[in-house]
């Protein structure tokens, strides 16, 4: 379909995954349509090629000036990416923004029988088990790239999306934590869920410090923005900002370390240690620098 979008290097006859990872998103696990195939439509993507339209408008313009016919298809390549219309049509599911594909929601792992009486059941290797067979629909699991038209400011201020975006960002029982923000609302089917069962959830509840930055940024960016939402985003802002700073710190002052990501729940910071790569984005947040 034009003006779609998808990830590549979706493993699509997998059996082993709950739902084949995504690498090439860079947010591997998070849920995605439950079998890959052609016709996925992946959100994130939409969204940073819109950007990418915009960057590379900008910069051929600044080389070849504004009447060079590859600054006017770069352009209006971007008018068009950036149309809310356009951008309903293909990712708003009439309560969130989402990807769209071949999906099922009622997957699970189950491990294999032994075929003989002397191998342990424990043994056997878990393979994914689908409930319910696939249709095409919209993957409606809130979480960071539910949030994507939000975080590169792509909403119009006016739009009422934009006030159910905020609202799904500051719902406790769905993305907000006294923390930060988490990956993955905690009503998602595959919230916590590991992906096999030697692969334990990596983008389906921490709270990662890259994602919460461009939310900070796009949050102070409609709080300067005239329109129904302003006043809203502009208190998240402020209250989103310290719950970072306070836990990063917190941790850094108990453990002596920056952590790759938080956890959800306990704030406690998990994975790579140090990680002085995206989480040194706090340094950013504390001078709102964005």
């Amino acid at each position: 379909m034009p003006f779609t979008y998808r990830w590549r290097g979706r493993v699509s006859d997998s059996k082993s995954e709950l739902n084949p990872k995504t690498l090439t998103s860079g947010l591997d696990d998070f849920p995605r349509a439950s079998h890959p195939n052609d016709q996925e439509r992946h959100l994130d993507l939409r969204c940073w090629m819109t950007l990418a339209s915009k960057v590379m408008g900008d910069l051929s313009e600044m080389v070849l000036g504004k009447s060079n016919q590859k600054v006017i298809s770069y352009q209006t390549h971007y008018q068009v990416l950036r149309d809310n219309k356009l951008l309903d049509q293909l990712h708003w599911s009439g309560s969130q923004y989402a990807d769209y594909g071949l999906h099922s929601d009622k997957i699970r792992l189950v491990r294999m029988k032994p075929t003989d009486q002397r191998t342990p059941p424990e043994s056997m290797p878990m393979i994914r088990s689908v409930e319910v067979e696939p249709k095409y629909q919209y993957v409606n699991s809130v979480g960071y790239v539910s949030l994507f038209p939000l975080i590169l400011e792509l909403i119009d201020p006016q739009s009422d999306n934009l006030g159910h975006v905020l609202d799904h960002l500051r719902d406790p029982k769905l993305l907000w934590t006294n923390f930060g923000i988490r990956s993955l609302a905690k009503n998602a089917p595959l919230y916590e869920k590991r992906n096999t069962e030697h692969d334990p959830p990596y983008w389906r509840s921490a709270i990662w410090i890259n994602i919460n930055y461009l939310t900070l940024k796009s949050l102070k960016h409609y709080s300067s923005l005239e329109g129904p939402h302003k006043d809203k985003a502009a208190k998240i802002y402020t209250e989103l900002r310290a719950n970072l700073i306070n836990n990063i710190i917190r941790n850094y002052e108990t453990t002596g370390y920056i952590w790759e990501n938080y956890n959800d729940i306990t704030g406690k910071g998990q994975g790579s240690h140090p990680f002085t790569g995206w989480s040194a984005l706090a340094v950013l947040i504390m001078a709102e620098v964005y």
